[in-house]
């Protein structure tokens, strides 16, 4: 079998990211493998790009379409990126003020969002040993997981700011968003539609 890396990922216009995740039932050793993979895949990514730093993976990004997701414990690109897994993860609860804030992912090349989220959320996972967990989670963090859990219901990022034409982005060589022509690169796309 071949090493899970950055080229494990799937992007769009698979037509699996837009399929809804299977929920897990028992989390065996197949379970622990697919999350080991997904943090494989996503260091190797994270390896590659000076100016991102990946945050977060649901399953379906690796092409296995289960309720899982990875999220970052320090999102600062600088530090060894440990993860934490959530099982089956639900917002049981969106709470707060409507936020805009940039989004990328990394199943959609070279296109980011200014994209709304609640700014405060309800949690509830299964951990690694399969124990209910419950959160909140406010700010960047729920954010995060607003993207993930979009992706185990076959949503992307892309979908919440479909008609807004100010809305996308792509980042350049230095580290730079720049506004896309909507009209020229969003509006038609074979790709993100």
């Amino acid at each position: 079998m071949s090493k899970v890396t950055k080229d494990s990922i799937i992007t769009l216009p698979n037509p699996h990211l837009r399929q809804r995740s299977k929920k897990v039932g028992i989390i065996n050793d197949d379970i622990k493998k697919i999350i080991d993979d997904m943090e494989l895949a996503v260091i190797d990514w994270d390896k590659s790009r000076a100016h991102e730093v990946t945050v977060a993976l649901a399953a379906v990004q690796i092409d296995s379409l289960l309720r899982l997701v990875i999220v970052r414990d320090d999102f600062d690109h600088g530090t060894p990126a440990k993860y934490t897994a959530l099982i089956n993860p639900e917002i049981m609860k969106y709470e707060g003020e409507i936020e805009y804030d940039y989004e990328g992912c990394l199943s959609i090349r070279s296109v980011y969002g200014y994209v709304p989220r609640h700014s405060k959320i309800r949690v509830k996972a299964l951990d690694l040993d399969g124990k209910e967990i419950r959160f909140n989670a406010t700010g960047f963090l729920s954010r995060v997981i607003q993207h993930e859990v979009d992706h185990t219901n076959g949503k992307l990022f892309v979908d919440h700011i479909k008609h807004t034409e100010d809305a996308f982005y792509k980042l350049t060589s230095k580290g730079d968003l720049v506004e896309l022509d909507y009209e020229k690169d969003i509006k038609n796309s074979r790709i993100l539609w």
